[in-house]
């Protein structure tokens, strides 16, 4: 299953009072684990940042004035993300921004069926407490210290560790040990890893009599002569 986990950074809150788009961060999932594939870009807006917006991001209207319009990415980030479905943080802020742009284009507008909220999914999971970025990563203890602006590809990445956890994808308390004896820890697993095995106070009597296993060794011996190879002592 291919998912693209996307983020956008912009100029502003409303891309019909004049606001763009800035930067465009994914990566992609197959099957809730990351790919390795990814495609960002930072857009020229063709207007001027807002000293708010700058604060937030840090891109600058001279870091973006020899960067490509969006028109001049359009193809390649449709192309990037296909008909899979969207993973995004609040996905009306994104889609709004993305499906203006690519309307003023002339192009066919992105379904919001194809995004996959994350804010809302947290919001159904956690009613009532913070669920931005930031408070979910503190939630699932998730490393974000190297977030010191938002980012377009880094918070791709942060919320791709987020979705894990929203959806279950990932295992925390399961932990393989590294030794040979396949020790699992946390939960039930290791509740049962640890229970102890009592000893019987009389063994059970054997199963096979004297005779079947007579009427064994005699059908090996038959068959395979008399010194068969897993019958040898090693050397």
């Amino acid at each position: 299953m291919r998912e693209i986990v996307l983020d956008t950074e912009t100029t502003g809150f409303d891309p019909f009072t004049g606001d763009r788009l800035v930067e465009i961060g994914c990566l992609e999932l197959v099957n809730r684990m990351p790919t390795g594939k990814e495609y960002h870009v930072y857009i020229n807006p063709e207007r001027d940042m807002p000293e708010s917006a700058f604060k937030v991001h840090g891109l600058s209207e001279a870091f973006l004035s020899d960067k490509p319009k969006f028109s001049e990415v359009a193809e390649d980030f449709l192309t990037f993300i296909g008909t899979s479905p969207l993973v995004i943080h609040n996905a009306a802020f994104d889609m709004k921004f993305l499906n203006a742009e690519l309307s003023w284009l002339g192009r066919e507008e992105l379904p919001m069926e194809q995004a996959i909220d994350t804010l809302l999914i947290a919001r159904k999971k956690y009613p009532g407490a913070q669920n931005s970025l930031d408070a979910l990563c503190r939630r699932f203890e998730i490393d974000a210290t190297n977030r010191e602006l938002h980012g377009a590809l880094i918070d791709s990445y942060l919320l791709a560790e987020v979705y894990l956890e929203l959806t279950g994808g990932r295992q925390p308390d399961l932990v393989l040990s590294s030794g040979g004896g396949g020790t699992v820890s946390g939960g039930a697993a290791a509740q049962a890893q640890t229970k102890t095995r009592m000893a019987r106070p009389n063994p059970l009597p054997p199963r096979l009599s004297a005779e079947d296993l007579a009427a064994h060794r005699a059908f090996v011996e038959k068959e395979l002569g008399a010194n068969p190879l897993w019958g040898s002592a090693p050397e």
